[in-house]
């Protein structure tokens, strides 16, 4: 199993390691000099061995009875003679800053994308990117000049929230691509003490919000993938004048979640317009005897709440199962037709969820621990955001690419019935990691120019 991983990390490591061979040196001990390559791959160990917190790197790692630095050793190209402390990870990470693990995590992505890994998630040419919000770290004081100050009764809680673009498709691909974190500029921060009683209207004009932090992403998404089509997926927060317009600028596609408290005016014409569409109408059966009617409606005019005119085209579908009927809404600026609703409905709108489920929901509660914080400095705690970003690609390819689907069928299995859960195959990959000295031969240069990795659609 430590094999697969390591052929799975192999696709990306002559380009990490001649990306990391430019980072700085750095000295933490009078007489020991670690090398940036080495740190890094010790940061990408402790997500992907899923520690949970980063003095586990010294409980669990750093032993020399073990073969944990013979294996980091040949990851990084190194000949270091000792483990470092989970500190030294910690001040190395301060040095070299999150900026440079936020490029890494790019060029990742492009590599993925350049090989063609990740075609199979494309929609109509285009990739689909679920956008959203979610809490990241909460503290009971103040923790830097750049939280957010949240009431919730009469107690005042001090936030660093992000916003994530991830790519995402069927499958569960949750990968991401773009972050933005949610913060106050220094200037605009409320009172140390602020009264509950008036914290919330300020919260309204001057705390930094995903709208605004989407349009510092957009621009950012643009310059690092100027030639990829994407698709903007998004709650019904995003389905706003700002947001259509950001796409517009930057050519992209959109699928964003359409209801009527957001937008009323505009969904009340599409629900008198739908009365004069009746062949505007497609209906299908599930293999678990789902049904679902869609409907739409091509061409509404919209115009924003700053006089800016858009033309949008809205989906509704409505669902009915054997619990209860549902009922989803979607606008797009991609002109509807019997041909193309479905694939929409299903890889545009619905697949939105990915981000929360396979995304948000793993790094939280699987042992990568996203809301454990890693260190008290600003900085230093976005660096080992982006470390657990990348570790999380790596760990996808691994779980969804066809390495591990034939080790499982060396055991008559699949990856699911070999390991039982996620906690469970990052405990084998630990295990492994400290006991079997990964062979040379799987870093042959040769090997390496014709590794591929390949995603399953199925485990």
């Amino acid at each position: 199993m430590v094999r697969a991983l390591v052929r799975t990390v192999r696709h990306f490591w002559p380009q990490l390691n001649r990306w990391l061979q430019g980072l700085p040196d750095t000295r933490y001990q009078p007489m020991v000099v670690y090398d940036p390559r080495f740190l890094c791959w010790w940061g990408f160990l402790l997500f992907c061995c899923k520690l949970g917190s980063r003095r586990q790197l010294d409980y669990q790692l750093r032993d020399l009875e073990t073969r944990v630095l013979d294996n980091v050793n040949v990851l990084a190209e190194c000949q270091q003679e000792t483990l470092p402390v989970d500190k030294t990870l910690s001040h190395y990470l301060g040095h070299l800053g999150s900026a440079a693990l936020g490029d890494l995590r790019t060029e990742c992505v492009r590599r993925l994308i350049r090989n063609k890994v990740l075609d199979g998630a494309r929609l109509y040419g285009g990739f689909v990117l679920a956008v959203d919000g979610t809490g990241y770290l909460r503290f009971d004081q103040r923790h830097c000049p750049h939280c957010l100050a949240h009431k919730n009764g009469s107690a005042v809680y001090y936030l660093h929230p992000v916003l994530e673009a991830k790519l995402v498709d069927p499958r569960g691909l949750a990968l991401s691509v773009a972050t933005e974190f949610i913060e106050n500029p220094g200037a605009d921060l409320p009172p140390e003490n602020p009264d509950p009683a008036t914290l919330t209207e300020y919260e309204k004009v001057k705390q930094d919000c995903e709208l605004k932090a989407f349009a510092r992403l957009a621009p950012k998404l643009k310059a690092d993938f100027p030639q990829t089509p994407f698709w903007i997926s998004g709650d019904s927060l995003y389905a706003c004048g700002p947001v259509l317009t950001l796409c517009e600028q930057n050519r992209w596609s959109y699928v964003l979640t359409f209801k009527p408290g957001r937008t009323p005016n505009l969904w009340q014409d599409f629900q008198g317009l739908l009365k004069l569409c009746p062949k505007n109408r497609l209906r299908r059966r599930l293999p678990d005897d789902t049904r679902q009617c869609f409907r739409w409606v091509n061409d509404l005019p919209y115009e924003d709440s700053e006089g800016r005119h858009h033309t949008v085209h809205a989906l509704l579908c409505e669902q009915i199962t054997q619990d209860s009927p549902q009922t989803f809404a979607w606008i797009t600026n991609q002109r509807l037709t019997p041909a193309n609703v479905q694939a929409l409905a299903d890889q545009g709108g619905r697949v939105r969820s990915k981000i929360e489920n396979q995304g948000f929901n793993i790094q939280k509660n699987s042992g990568l621990n996203l809301e454990h914080a890693y260190s008290t400095h600003p900085d230093i705690l976005k660096a080992f955001y982006y470390l657990l970003q990348i570790a999380h690609l790596f760990l996808q390819m691994f779980e969804m690419g066809s390495l591990l689907q034939h080790l499982a069928r060396e055991y008559h299995r699949t990856p699911r019935q070999l390991f039982g859960s996620l906690k469970n195959l990052a405990q084998r990959l630990l295990e492994g990691f400290r006991y079997f000295r990964v062979s040379d031969p799987a870093f042959d240069s040769t090997l390496t120019a014709r590794c591929q990795i390949r995603l399953c659609d199925s485990s």
